[in-house]
């Protein structure tokens, strides 16, 4: 037996032995043990039967009907206990049919408040059970709906209280018709009005108990749906509000997790199409390009690497959450989209560039630059394009200054930018071109190292020496068919 049902079981005994010789004259003949004992055996045998009663019904019960078939179960036991004791002291007792009843109503009212109280627990259980397990309670096509809860419960709880307050008037109407010649007025009156005041406490203490219960209950419920929707805000969609009752406000939750799963569906698909609409924008630029198209992949994932390798570094680690670090890795692709503006002459040609035909190759990261920020105007800033955009910008831009288009210092240079410089030259040195042999790891790894504090960022370099061995492994997994043997580093020809 639960705390709770105890403590109800134990109030309307107390209360029934206390002012049970109050409702009626023939209780009053009673000694406490007479009165007390019948009272005690009712709700002991009521306890007793709840057990299986609920197991059968309740608990095995589909969960959109738990808990209403406990309020009608709980209050049936309680009816049931007033009932046995209506016949207990009419057999036993002789008393009339009329002094049973007003014992009853006094059982079917306190039961009433009872039964109210442990349906809402059993709600607050099917919350708890539903949030911890993740599953989802069906609903019925015709819930009841939480007005109609209200209602019907605003309207017994009066005509119990009308019932009572009846039963206390009518009893106080005739005592004063035949006064106790103990008493005086004065004494009648105080009687009378303590007597009011014990009963009106005792409904009050109820009726707050109840509507402390159900506003405990709106509160998890609240808390529920506000922290799936404040998640599902913040683009965590793989939430879901428990359904955990069969009205209102389940349906509620069921509309709530429907629109989320959608929103998932959709944030998904455009996810899809994003990432793909990228990887061929990359790979368009790739194909005026003398690279190939395992150049994005590798690239991409060096640059992951590397961001993994800083994320707990103190210079970069608001730069570098788990989101930034997604984004970075997405954008890369795009560090060479703005190659599509330069003429396949100066793009195409096998050997060196001229002066003039440098100057038109070093305005690719401007033009990328530029096309991203006409999507940004179009479709609205946010973070991937802003990522996207600075390492097209960028990434060509040099430590001590002496890099392109901006000659940006240290700081300066973006840690998007910064990183991807490291992940293109060390992927363009391990690679064969029109102009050079792919170099082996060892040399372009050198090559790196020496260019800390003056191509690339200290801090970035000494995380590509940690990370030096992913690096060849993804240089190794996504390796060009095209690509020669790499050569050793006394063989390889100056980049």
């Amino acid at each position: 037996m639960s705390l709770r049902l105890a403590a109800h079981f134990f109030s309307t005994f107390v209360i029934l032995s206390i002012y049970g010789v109050q409702i009626c004259p023939f209780v009053e003949s009673l000694t406490p043990l007479q009165l007390g004992a019948p009272i005690a055996a009712a709700l002991t045998a009521a306890g007793l039967l709840r057990r299986p009663l609920h197991t059968r019904f309740v608990d095995r019960g589909a969960p959109a009907d738990q808990s209403r078939t406990a309020f009608i179960l709980d209050w049936g036991l309680f009816a049931a206990a007033g009932l046995a004791l209506t016949v207990f002291n009419s057999v036993v007792h002789g008393f009339p049919v009329g002094s049973g009843i007003k014992l009853s109503l006094g059982l079917i009212g306190l039961g009433f408040f009872a039964a109210v109280d442990l349906s809402l627990e059993r709600e607050r259980r099917l919350m708890a059970h539903f949030r911890r397990t993740g599953e989802q309670m069906t609903l019925t096509a015709h819930h009841l709906p939480v007005s109609t809860k209200l209602g019907l419960f605003a309207t017994l709880m009066v005509m119990i209280t009308f019932a009572v307050l009846f039963l206390v008037i009518n009893k106080d109407l005739d005592w004063l018709t035949h006064p106790d010649q103990h008493l005086t007025i004065e004494q009648a009156r105080r009687a009378i009005l303590i007597e009011f005041l014990f009963v009106a406490l005792v409904i009050l203490s109820h009726l707050l108990n109840a509507s402390l219960s159900y506003a405990r209950n709106l509160r998890m419920f609240f808390q529920n749906q506000n922290s799936v929707l404040a998640a599902a805000a913040v683009g965590q969609l793989d939430r879901r509000v428990p359904i955990s009752s069969n009205d209102d406000f389940g349906v509620m939750a069921h509309y709530t997790n429907h629109m989320i799963a959608s929103l998932g569906e959709r944030t998904a698909l455009l996810q899809r199409t994003q990432d793909v609409t990228i990887l061929s924008l990359a790979s368009l630029a790739e194909t005026r390009d003398n690279e190939t198209g395992a150049h994005i992949l590798r690239t991409q994932r060096y640059v992951r690497a590397l961001a993994m390798q800083l994320r707990d570094h103190p210079r970069f680690r608001a730069d570098l959450g788990d989101e930034a670090i997604e984004l970075i890795y997405k954008s890369a692709p795009l560090h060479d989209v703005g190659k599509v503006g330069i003429p396949d002459a100066i793009l195409l040609k096998p050997g060196k560039l001229t002066d003039e035909e440098w100057a038109v190759m070093q305005t690719h990261p401007q033009l990328g630059a530029l096309a991203l920020q006409g999507a940004e105007d179009e479709l609205g800033s946010n973070s991937f394009l802003r990522h996207a955009r600075e390492i097209a910008l960028t990434h060509h831009e040099k430590w001590d200054g002496s890099g392109y288009p901006a000659g940006l210092v240290g700081e300066a240079i973006p840690v998007s930018g910064r990183l991807m410089a490291v992940a293109d030259v060390y992927d363009a040195l391990i690679t064969k071109r029109v102009y050079k042999p792919a170099w082996s790891h060892e040399r372009a790894a050198q090559t790196v190292r020496e260019g800390a504090g003056s191509h690339f960022d200290p801090v970035v370099v000494a995380a590509f020496v940690a990370a030096e061995d992913e690096f060849r492994e993804i240089a190794r997994q996504f390796s060009d068919a095209k690509n020669e043997t790499a050569v050793p580093a006394q063989e390889a020809l100056a980049p």
